[in-house]
């Protein structure tokens, strides 16, 4: 057994269908771990590849940014025999517009998906996890705009930036608790999220120019970095957000 294995764990992966979140569920998968992947619409190929990884998958369907979600989220995985191991909120939603454009329902949209029901599943999950008596390990995916402010979206900014600071406040409470919480914060990568930038030819560019290893990330790219923040190997760290971003904040 090496620092970095989660044989005998459970992951449980919010946004497992696509892009980061997939990448994420059959890394763990690849380093012994079970998935529970939690999303709104079918998980089959995530499912097939943590299955090709040898591990077990439970598809849980829910749509977070619902009043409860939490709660049911963990029941549901819990019943089906997950144990509360490792928790990774990825699921997440953007709107863009100008800032004197943005509609109130936007702004709901995003913080409830992106910021509420992250802290409540933290919340349901921890609850778990401190009953069973088990240690923890919660990963948060948080932005580049958890770090800068970005233009024309104002409220996943918002939503990235409290994501930062719920890490940190969580880190502070439950690292006594035997439960880590940090954060990745992905870069520029090629996901459905990031479409629209990658289609416009001069933001493109804008972006390209600033990563110093001069290319957009790859959703597995953060695959790594989420092994080991659910692996032994970070029992040590609490309430750090890790840069993922091929050296973006450091230009």
């Amino acid at each position: 057994m090496t620092a970095f294995d989660l044989s005998g764990r459970w992951a449980i992966v919010t946004g497992a269908n696509t892009g980061i979140g997939q990448a994420i569920a059959v890394g763990l998968a690849q380093s012994g771990a079970d998935i529970v992947g939690v999303g709104r619409s079918a998980m089959t190929e995530t499912e097939a590849e943590v299955k090709a990884a040898g591990q077990r998958f439970v598809s849980v369907t829910a749509d977070l940014s619902q009043s409860g979600s939490a709660a049911t989220v963990l029941s549901e995985a819990m019943a089906v025999g997950a144990t509360p191991d490792i928790l990774v909120n990825n699921a997440g939603i953007i709107r863009r517009a100008d800032s004197l454009d943005f509609t109130e329902e936007d702004w709901d949209a995003v913080l409830d998906t992106n910021l509420k029901s992250v802290f409540f599943l933290c919340q349901a999950f921890a609850r778990a996890a401190i009953a069973a008596g088990r240690p923890a390990k919660i990963i948060n995916i948080a932005s580049m705009l958890s770090f800068q402010g970005g233009i024309r979206v104002p409220s996943y900014t918002a939503a990235k930036s409290g994501l930062a600071g719920i890490t940190k406040l969580l880190a502070n409470e439950w690292a006594a608790r035997g439960i880590n919480v940090n954060a990745i914060a992905p870069g520029y990568v090629e996901t459905n999220n990031t479409t629209a930038l990658r289609a416009d030819a001069e933001r493109n560019a804008d972006i390209l120019k600033r990563i110093p290893a001069g290319r957009w990330a790859r959703p597995e790219d953060m695959a790594g970095a989420a092994i080991f923040l659910a692996s032994p190997a970070s029992d040590y760290v609490h309430g750090t957000i890790l840069p993922v971003d091929g050296g973006w904040l450091a230009r």
